[in-house]
């Protein structure tokens, strides 16, 4: 394994590190293949947001640049996404079920004193059939489990 030097904190750059997908092919196709079944059934727009918000409390700058491109790309306004880290300031730009799946996504990647609060769940819960929480759930873990690959190898913004 090799490292680059310390990135100049004027510049705020970091050097990336290993590359996954070169280096361990094969987590690099599961991951691939998890990621494309954890949405199967959800809503593509859900799927972004749930994808973006998770990336932006991991502050993977990589993930945050493709998935708000991929997005915007699929008809998601801007306003949506600019508004996302406030999201329950700002309500009124997201159904009830998004802003259930953004609390679970959030309960989820923080997982505050260990665990997702039972009111978090149950809300959730009320807006997804079961088989649409499970997908859910999987979609939030995958997405963590990408952001934490992207901050850890220090992805390229932009290299998607």
């Amino acid at each position: 394994m090799t490292t680059n030097p310390t990135p100049n904190p004027q510049h705020g750059h970091h050097q990336p590190r290993i590359a996954i997908a070169r280096n361990a092919p094969e987590v690099y196709k599961a991951m691939v293949a998890l990621d494309a079944a954890a949405k199967k059934g959800l809503d593509p727009a859900l799927v972004h947001l749930v994808k973006i918000r998770a990336s932006q409390v991991n502050h993977c700058a990589f993930c945050l640049d493709m998935h708000i491109k991929e997005a915007r790309k699929e008809g998601e306004t801007e306003e949506r996404v600019y508004l996302l880290n406030a999201w329950e300031e700002a309500g009124a730009h997201y159904s009830a079920k998004e802003q259930a799946a953004l609390a679970l996504t959030e309960a989820v990647t923080v997982l505050t004193d260990g665990f997702v609060p039972d009111a978090v769940y149950e809300r959730a819960a009320a807006h997804f059939d079961e088989p649409e929480l499970a997908q859910l759930i999987a979609l939030i873990t995958t997405i963590n489990a990408w952001n934490r690959f992207g901050v850890t190898t220090r992805m390229t913004p932009g290299q998607a």
